[in-house]
């Protein structure tokens, strides 16, 4: 793997980070820009910037083993559109600029859906199906954005079809490409092979990916065939969960035994809130409790971050431990447990403070203040990790060239 790739990746996890701190200092002191506005730039480099990225380096790194050139062109194309969405976001919001970048970024995403569908190679059968299936919901993730326009101009931005529209992309972004694209690369480490087990797995998989995707529908257009169809799609989300565990069980003497204290305890804390995450969706069975989340911003937050901070970027994390861009060193190991302590931290917060207004208890004593400062703690984090990996590269380069004038005196 790349280390000046993952760099570019962390690098935009970092500024995600950073604007996601101002988001919440916004609430303490006036920060001068528009909070709409960068709360778009926060999940657009979040999302594309950091974990489309990470999973792009990832795929081209385990998956395709020639050919690469094609794929660092494109690399760097999308990190553009990227840095243009980073840059006209927080200025503009949804406007001309802004648009033209996250359409370059679609159509980049197509390009890349296509090289990956057509040259992957993989020993595993389970693999390549969850490779195809991720790539599958990203590209149809993407109706939902070309469905905004016609939504804007027909019914404008408040109707149920534009707030639809927006779900529907989200949903297939969080749960059917990015989460399904970590479990291939997953079960890729732990060299998982196709059997009946996987086979039940990967249709209920997609099933509950596509059956919870009534819940956000069923938020502006209530209809109660809507919360039956989100209930067998978290049934289906249950059996999933006790079907990867089965799976993975197995295989972690694969991490105890073969790597460090730290990766291991990364993999645990990801399995951990991928429990936490479907123990979440359960809840939402009970039409009162599927209402109140719609309402209630901090468990929508909460969740959300749940899925893309702890689950996401909790496997891409691990992907990087495993990987030679990373050595051993307190810097790494402060990284990594600021980030976690953080994530936990905020966390409970939010869940707490959601608990109590849904109690009608009111506001926790200097509960933005305490949310601001454990959320330092994830830009710390991220930024000591970079610090690690970039000072591990140099290292690296050097014993490189050491050895070069070793054999070439």
């Amino acid at each position: 793997m790349q280390a000046k790739l993952v760099l570019i990746c962390l690098s935009n996890f970092l500024v995600a980070a950073l604007m996601g701190l101002a988001l919440r200092y916004s609430f303490l002191e006036p920060i001068g820009i528009n909070y709409r506005f960068l709360t778009h730039a926060h999940s657009h480099v979040a999302m594309l910037g950091w974990v489309y990225l990470m999973i792009f380096t990832l795929y081209v790194h385990y998956f395709i083993p020639n050919k690469t050139k094609p794929y660092n062109r494109l690399f760097w194309i999308t990190e553009i559109a990227v840095l243009g969405m980073m840059i006209s976001f927080p200025i503009q919001g949804y406007e001309a600029i802004s648009i033209s970048f996250s359409t370059l970024h679609i159509f980049c995403s197509y390009y890349f859906a296509y090289l990956i569908w057509k040259h992957h190679e993989t020993e595993s059968k389970a693999t390549s199906l969850l490779i195809k299936a991720s790539l599958a919901f990203m590209v149809l993730s993407t109706f939902g954005v070309w469905c905004l326009g016609p939504a804007v101009v027909t019914l404008g931005s408040t109707s149920a079809f534009y707030q639809t529209a927006i779900q529907f992309f989200l949903h297939f972004q969080f749960n059917g490409w990015f989460l399904i694209a970590v479990i291939a690369v997953l079960f890729h480490l732990l060299k998982i092979e196709y059997s009946s087990v996987f086979k039940n797995f990967f249709y209920v998989l997609i099933g509950s990916t596509i059956l919870t995707m009534a819940l956000p529908i069923h938020w502006f257009s209530p209809h109660d065939a809507l919360i039956w169809i989100n209930t067998i799609g978290v049934l289906l989300q249950i059996a999933m969960l006790i079907l990867f565990l089965k799976i993975v069980s197995p295989k972690q003497n694969i991490v105890t035994n073969k790597h460090s204290k730290l990766l291991y305890l990364m993999y645990v804390f990801t399995v951990v809130c991928f429990i936490l995450k479907v123990l979440f969706q359960i809840v939402t069975i009970l039409p009162e409790f599927a209402q109140t989340v719609f309402y209630q911003r901090n468990f929508v937050i909460g969740f959300i971050h749940l899925l893309m901070l702890g689950v996401i970027s909790g496997f891409l994390f691990s992907f990087i431990l495993n990987s030679s861009v990373v050595g051993h060193s307190k810097t790494l190991y402060l990284g990594i447990y600021s980030f976690l302590i953080g994530f936990i931290l905020t966390e409970l917060l939010l869940l707490v403070q959601g608990g109590m207004f849904y109690i009608g208890s009111g506001l926790i004593t200097h509960y933005h203040l305490l949310l601001f400062i454990f959320s330092l703690l994830l830009p710390l984090g991220i930024g000591l990790i970079l610090v690690h990996i970039f000072k591990h590269k140099k290292q690296c380069n050097l014993n490189l060239k050491n050895d070069i004038k070793l054999y070439n005196p």
